[in-house]
């Protein structure tokens, strides 16, 4: 890691009785997220590294130099740190119009933007985050979208050595989410410094991130890369929290080191729930007759009319839709095979396939949909 620009430490926070343990390490240009229900600590995270709130211990680098160092009683003040802060609420000046703003930023002043040695950078900060056109108008003229580009144009503006982002995007529509956080990745590109991101939305942090900590109950439960810790989670407790639509406990029938599946059947129910899962020859290793959690992804899941004939997947099972629920920007269908199976459906889907209660379907899925996930506890400990 390069030190000198970007962001590493460690810290343990105290409000109450919630308790907070937290480390971490990211280079310029890098975002890492801190992904987690509400209550788990992420805010809190924010605001010690932004100087707002006190640790209990620890210490906080930013850009190589030490902000907070219990062990040296090194403490430096929210107003002296070069961070950027951004929060929902944006908390834009009602009193100045769009060029003032942004002004304040710079730190020329806002009773002159065109004038002084800021100018430029003002004229090259509305064209970065294309708000020309736009300087005169006051926040109460301008959409979500406006002003949140105004919010983040003001915290880019104070040339800061850490941006931090609280669920920047929470308050906007899915469109211009999308649209926004592109945006974004691309100002960060122009100006690479350490960011760290607070979300519970998975498709944010999977676009936004370069790593991501799972945080629940103020301790990390998982890191990586956001991909494998987001895409198929290999805790139950971080697959809850990604919201994994089907978690089952299934019992290893077979194993077929050949094709790398194994069988799987399932517990406690009326109908045999036959299923083939990736083999896994990792540290569990799990052999036949032990029980397993498995994963499956409700977009990964296919439904059809009729019995598949011929297809390649190794998971086909019958069942009758027992709820329909709208799930944006499809719709959630529940599958009884046995198991209650929720699968993810367009609303062009829904209609073509006149999908309703009572109906007989068919649930296809490849094996490699399939994912096993290891019981944790509270503290992210195996128990298995």
């Amino acid at each position: 890691m390069n030190g000198q620009s970007g962001c590493r430490g460690w810290l343990h926070c105290q409000l109450g009785q919630f308790d907070l343990q937290l480390d971490w390490e990211l280079d310029a240009g890098e975002t890492l997220v801190l992904f987690g229900p509400s209550g788990s600590g992420k805010t809190t995270a924010l605001r010690a590294l932004a100087g707002l709130v006190r640790p209990v211990s620890g210490r906080i680098d930013i850009a190589g130099q030490p902000v907070y160092d219990s062990a040296e009683r090194v403490w430096v003040p929210a107003h002296k740190r070069r961070v950027g802060y951004l929060t929902q609420q944006y908390h834009l000046f009602p009193h100045l119009n769009l060029a003032q703003n942004i002004s304040y930023g710079l730190g020329s002043g806002w009773r002159n933007p065109r004038f002084g040695n800021s100018a430029l950078e003002l004229e090259e900060t509305l064209d970065a985050f294309q708000l020309r056109g736009l300087e005169e108008r006051f926040p109460w003229e301008l959409s979500g979208g406006q002003q949140q580009r105004v919010a983040l144009a003001r915290a880019m503006a104070t040339q800061p050595q850490l941006l931090l982002l609280d669920e920047p995007f929470s308050a906007l529509d899915a469109g211009l989410r999308r649209s926004l956080r592109h945006e974004l990745r691309v100002a960060l590109t122009r100006r690479p410094i350490p960011v760290v991101l607070v979300t519970h939305d998975r498709e944010e942090a999977l676009s936004m991130g370069d790593s991501v900590q799972v945080i629940d109950g103020g301790r990390t439960i998982a890191r990586g890369l956001p991909i494998d810790v987001l895409g198929q989670p290999g805790q139950t407790a971080v697959a809850r929290l990604v919201g994994v639509e089907n978690l089952f406990r299934m019992r290893v029938e077979s194993r077929h080191p050949r094709d790398g599946t194994m069988r799987l059947s399932g517990e406690g129910t009326d109908i045999p729930v036959v299923l083939e899962a990736p083999l896994d020859d990792g540290p569990l290793d799990y052999r036949t007759a032990d029980w397993v959690t498995v994963g499956i992804r409700a977009s990964d899941i296919i439904l059809s009319s009729d019995e598949p004939v011929g297809s390649s997947a190794r998971n086909r099972l019958p069942g009758t839709v027992s709820r329909i629920e709208a799930r944006p920007p499809g719709y959630l269908v529940e599958l009884d095979c046995g198991i209650p199976l929720h699968c993810q459906v367009t609303g062009a889907s829904l209609e073509e396939m006149g999908i309703r209660n009572g109906q007989q379907l068919w649930a296809v899925f490849k094996a490699s949909s399939c994912f096993l996930v290891r019981e944790t506890d509270a503290e992210g400990m195996k128990y298995l």
